[in-house]
């Protein structure tokens, strides 16, 4: 008898182990076969449920079946989808739930198409039923040459006939466009099909793909690459390390550690294809923000119609397409953000991941991966290589490169055309402040501001905030207004003088007076993107040579929240002769253009002062990306940074391109303080409504971590107290959290999993558990 481990598509933890059923002789009620990797229908309780079958075998080759007789178990009743994932897919989803200690139902969800599974819903009467798909499969109708089109004469009142075989001389077309042009066509259509004079076919269509990517799956013809440019030595190099580590097929790390605009891309490219050469495929990572038409673009000018694109900003079903293009096996290059880890490229021998120190490959809900390690497991499975870049590599990064054999260093410490890196110049604003001035902007900056935009040139300016102002405070009483369901303070946004709060989107109308005391005296404190361009509007109009005419192009979550508006914002200043585009974090990187001489970082202390660990390692990292941006191409490029902190060693170290300064600073107070990359720690949240609950709660799980820890681990092993969030209230929840440490080579999660696995689900509070978390907030 043969017998499938399935895992329930129920999201709840009590669930969260494979179920074992008889696999039906005759494949069941359906016509799909059971395979791996295929959603099925099985008996569950008094109903029937949707799982995903994750291993098979014959009953008497069973190691799972744990004394259960094989002929009491209940059968799938069928299979009702083809396999999303394979073998390799299922281990790899037992292996994310193991390491990051994640329910084994989410981690199988990576695997599976956006919106394209079917599920079980309860009617209003209480009965179960199976829901097809949200998204499938788009078949348009065509309408091709037959083989009597060339002799075909209409009768002289068939106007719609003649008409459509006219516009069928030139080439075919969708019945749709044959709609919209002569209104309604079926009936003419069949009459030109029954004579012979046209075939109608069914094609598929891809969302959001042009011409509806027809020919995709077929692969396109005609096609010219880009031209590659020549290669530095230093980009010679890499690409050398990178075709070597792939070729020893050992999962080995390249990390190409280069300037900004020292032509990390190019390496990319030329490295993958040397992976197609080689009859292999590759998968690209780039952080969400990076993901542009300009980054997308430089790889479909190259790989043509083999490229996929995946990412949050397209829509389910074009994300749908993508991914059932991927499975086709004609795309042979993914690029997007982290999920694209999970999409079913077969045959991987190169996975890039661009900025690798971005934050944004973190996912921050179950399972909680880093898409680094997630990639570097998958490499030493499949015999590829992995490549990170980026102008900042992480320290941990920078930790495996002198400690692990398998991680090779290459570095391009020059741009690819030759140009110096900006000048950087600190700004000490609390000089500005203390002479008199009180603009957001420096004499230094606005002067700067003026000689390149007068001059035709472009600047960037940063600022890592969103909103008009920080918040609200009362100068006579002190009250700040705070958001009811979090323990923040609501942001004061200009348009339409609203109060709102960026963790749960609660907003209320600006209050003309304090509501506690009644006084009119309300001071917007700190600084929002509309707030600086608002001020820098006022600021450029009174400059001679610039004026009104000079556009602000800003980019922030609340501009680019549109579907395509990242391009359309681009576009805008790119076509401008002179312009400032005004932002947050989303243009520090990725970015190329030719004319920007200019960049400004407004506040560059807004991150210093977070209380957490990578609190100076991201500052340094984003006051080097964002300089990066200036003097790209034969125009001489300058950065201004202003800041109050201008003694803190990540800002002077950024200014004068010197990491090494930076580290010294950094790792000495990592070692001592105990974090990585000199330990793994697993941060473990719980969060409820109930506060002396999620107390309680909290308490005693450092209580069992304690215990777990003293029985599994030994010397360099710890469990911090239970203690509130720094956000600790979000959405109306209550948030603890407890830390757990070990040793940098210790297996935290081994000693995590039996605890949280035997752990029972609680009605008033819920537990997660974050392993290697990319803060602490």
């Amino acid at each position: 008898m043969k017998l499938a481990s399935v895992i329930l598509d129920i999201p709840t933890q009590a669930l969260d182990a494979p179920y074992t059923y008889a696999v039906p002789e005759d494949g069941g009620e359906g016509d799909a076969p059971i395979e791996v990797g295929c959603a099925v229908l099985v008996p569950f309780g008094g109903r029937r449920a949707v799982g995903f079958v994750i291993e098979l075998a014959q009953d008497d080759e069973c190691d799972w079946l744990d004394g259960i007789d094989p002929a009491k178990l209940k059968g799938i009743v069928r299979a009702v989808s083809r396999p999303y994932f394979d073998e390799e897919g299922a281990a790899c989803a037992r292996w994310l739930s193991e390491r990051y200690v994640a329910p084994l139902s989410s981690c199988v969800r990576l695997f599976t198409p956006p919106g394209g599974v079917p599920r079980m819903v309860r009617s209003r009467e209480g009965r179960w039923r199976l829901e097809e798909p949200a998204v499938g499969e788009v078949d348009d109708r065509w309408v091709v040459p037959g083989p009597a089109l060339a002799s075909f004469e209409p009768r002289g009142n068939a106007v719609k006939q003649a008409s459509i075989a006219e516009a069928l001389r030139a080439g075919e077309l969708r019945v749709a466009e044959l709609a919209a042009e002569f209104g309604a066509v079926s009936d003419a259509v069949r009459a030109l099909e029954r004579k012979g004079v046209v075939r109608v076919e069914r094609r598929r269509r891809l969302r959001g793909v042009p011409g509806g990517g027809r020919g995709r799956f077929e692969g396109g013809g005609g096609f010219s690459p880009s031209p590659k440019p020549p290669l530095t030595a230093g980009q010679a190099a890499a690409l050398a390390a990178i075709d070597a580590a792939r070729e020893r097929a050992a999962g080995e790390v390249v990390v190409v550690d280069g300037v900004t605009g020292s032509g990390k891309t190019e390496v990319y490219l030329q490295a993958i294809e040397g992976a197609l050469s080689a009859g292999r495929t590759a998968c690209v990572l780039v952080p969400e923000i990076s993901l542009t038409p300009q980054t997308v673009g430089r790889f479909r000018g190259r790989f043509g119609d083999t490229v996929a694109v995946m990412h949050s900003r397209m829509s389910q079903g074009e994300r749908f397409d993508q991914w059932d293009f991927i499975r086709s096996g004609q795309a042979r290059v993914v690029v997007g953000a982290r999920s694209a880890l999970f999409t079913p490229l077969a045959n991987v021998g190169l996975i890039v991941i661009d900025e690798e120190h971005e934050g944004s490959y973190k996912q921050d809900s179950a399972p909680r991966y880093h898409a680094r390690d997630v990639a570097v497991w998958m490499a030493r499975r499949a015999g590829a290589a992995v490549v990170l870049g980026s102008a900042t590599p992480s320290i941990e990064t920078l930790h495996a490169c002198a400690k692990d054999p398998a991680w090779h260093q290459v570095q391009l410490p020059e741009r690819a055309n030759g140009r110096p890196l900006p000048e950087v110049r600190v700004v000490d604003m609390a000089k500005e402040f203390s002479g008199g001035s009180r603009s957001m902007f420096s004499g230094a900056l606005s002067r700067a501001l003026a000689e390149e935009l007068s001059a035709g040139r472009k600047a960037v300016l940063l600022l890592n905030q969103r909103g008009f102002a920080k918040f609200l405070l009362c100068r006579e009483c002190g009250f700040v207004p705070e958001c009811p369901s979090c323990s923040t303070s609501l942001t004061f946004h200009e348009r339409g003088n609203l109060l709102v709060c960026h963790h749960c989107g609660h907003r209320v109308p600006a209050p003309p007076v304090c509501p506690e005391c009644g006084s009119p005296y309300l001071k917007k404190f700190g600084a929002g993107t509309q707030r600086v361009e608002a001020d820098l509007r006022v600021l450029l109009d009174a400059m001679p040579g610039v004026g009104p005419d000079v556009p602000i192009v800003r980019m922030d979550a609340d501009t680019t929240s549109a579907k395509g508006a990242h391009q359309r914002l681009l576009e805008t200043f790119a076509e401008a002769d002179a312009a400032v585009l005004l932002g947050t974090q989303m243009i520090a990187k990725g970015l190329d253009f030719e004319d920007v001489t200019l960049v400004g970082v407004i506040n560059a202390d807004t991150m210093l002062k977070l209380p957490d660990y990578r609190a100076a390692e991201r500052t340094f990292a984003l006051v080097e990306q964002v300089a990066g941006r200036a003097g790209r191409a034969a125009l001489p490029g300058r950065v201004l940074v202003q800041t109050y902190e201008a003694a803190a060693a990540p800002i002077r170290a950024a200014a004068a391109h010197d990491r090494a300064l930076f580290l010294r600073d950094e790792l000495p107070k990592r070692r001592l303080l105990g974090y990585p990359p000199y330990v793994r720690m697993a941060n473990v949240l719980l969060w409820g409504t109930d506060e002396p609950a999620v107390r309680a709660a909290a308490l005693k799980l450092q209580r069992d971590l304690e215990r777990a820890v003293r029985d599994f681990g030994g010397d360099g092993w710890s469990v911090l107290p239970a203690v509130p969030c720094v956000l600790a209230k979000l959405r109306g929840t209550y948030r603890w959290h407890v830390v757990a440490k070990c040793p940098a080579d210790a297996d935290l999660s081994r000693a995590l999993l039996p605890l949280f696995r035997r752990r029972k689900p609680d009605k008033l509070v819920n537990v997660a558990v974050d392993v290697d978390p990319d803060d602490l907030l």
